[in-house]
């Protein structure tokens, strides 16, 4: 068989993701510590566990509606007035989806067009262009950078819009920067949109994890913003649901409806188990939250202080659960420097450049992880930088 004239050469264009290399590599290395992976190393609270175990007792394993429980899409609309004082009707205006991952390809796939350009702010994390080449659009990469907090600048934007410009995804608090938009910055983006066209896909699946007194602001809470905006969530990162594969949009009703078709024919419905235990979650674990935030924020404050110790220029992130210090002072490329870390003392981490062109000279870094195992595995990166200089 002629496998590269069978299969989709759209498909076969795409490049595998920048983070797997170093997952494989890890995986074929003993004893190596890890702050590479985006996942939470708590379990999921018992809450949640105990009514997925209660569901599947009581033999709830149909389908649900397409968009998802009526109880659970009630349950995130109230979540969605008490964290970001948006009314979103449960009706017409969410959908349950099979984790945020799905919910950005919805939205790309609803609004992009052959040719229709999606700005992206980078470094982000890998999935949104490659979503929009599936679509058939054009992902056009806006740098942003370190002396800007990697926020997206209204001046960065402005540049980059053209008459093909369909859409801005806005993935913030950011992977893998963890940089986060305040008020006074998403209302000057505000401005740059507010008398065009253009959508706005607001990934916010890190939104419970935004650090300091000020909490998490959704662009589509300022004014005139909600009728471009889909937000996007979920319960992987600040729930540790990340294998119950669950996630949520919000939108206006008509982009709803067309997301939803996409949603029938491609998925049907999300796991329904997972979806009753969302309920527990978004009614009973609030604390559970608030527990894991404050956990994070400890190892946030460690391995930001370690690393800037180690002359690793080291932003300090103000959202999610990873870093992203500099490495240019070593002279390695990113590349250079994960695979020679990984190899000689046994730590992974990822090279920037995998969350685009302008995260060369950096790395991402995970701290998701408790801080024996990220104490150990500064150790081991500051014999790794002695090592070098010699």
């Amino acid at each position: 068989m002629d496998y590269e004239n069978i299969l989709s050469k759209k498909v076969q264009e795409l490049e595998f993701s920048g983070i797997r290399k170093f997952f494989d590599i890890a995986a074929t290395v003993k004893d190596v510590i890890s702050l590479s992976v985006g996942e939470p190393d708590f379990k999921t609270p018992w809450a949640i566990r105990k009514e997925a175990i209660r569901t599947l007792e009581k033999g709830k394993t149909t389908y649900t509606a397409n968009s998802g429980l009526e109880q659970l899409r009630v349950a995130l609309s109230d979540y969605l007035l008490d964290r970001i004082k948006i009314k979103y009707d449960p009706y017409h205006q969410i959908i349950v989806t099979v984790g945020g991952s799905e919910a950005i390809d919805l939205a790309v796939r609803a609004l992009v067009d052959n040719g229709d350009e999606v700005l992206i702010p980078q470094p982000s994390f890998v999935c949104y262009a490659p979503i929009v080449k599936l679509a058939n659009g054009v992902a056009v990469p806006i740098e942003t950078k370190a002396e800007d907090g990697f926020k997206l600048t209204p001046e960065a934007l402005k540049a980059h819009i053209t008459p093909k410009t369909k859409a801005l995804v806005l993935p913030y608090p950011n992977n893998p920067t963890g940089a986060v938009m305040r008020r006074t910055d998403l209302e000057a983006i505000a401005e740059v949109l507010r008398d065009t066209n253009i959508m706005i896909i607001s990934d916010e699946i890190y939104s419970e994890l935004t650090y300091g007194s000020e909490p998490h602001v959704s662009i589509a809470q300022i004014d005139g913003m909600q009728e471009r905006t889909v937000v996007i969530n979920g319960f992987s990162k600040a729930f540790s649901m990340t294998g119950w594969r669950l996630g949520f949009v919000a939108a206006p009703a008509p982009v709803i409806t067309q997301m939803l078709k996409i949603h029938q024919y491609a998925i049907m419905c999300s796991p329904t188990m997972s979806q009753y235990a969302a309920v527990v979650a978004l009614t009973e674990c609030k604390k559970d939250i608030e527990y894991m935030k404050n956990e994070y924020d400890i190892r946030r404050k460690l391995i930001v202080k370690g690393f800037n110790e180690l002359g690793l220029e080291c932003f300090e992130p103000e959202g999610a659960f990873y870093i992203f210090p500099s490495i240019k002072s070593t002279g390695l490329t990113s590349q250079e420097f994960c695979e020679r870390l990984i190899k000689s003392h046994k730590v992974a981490v990822v090279p920037g450049d995998a969350f685009g062109k302008s995260g060369e000279g950096y790395i991402r870094v995970s701290y998701a992880y408790s801080l024996n195992h990220i104490t150990t595995a500064l150790g081991r990166i500051e014999e790794f930088l002695k090592d070098i200089k010699q």
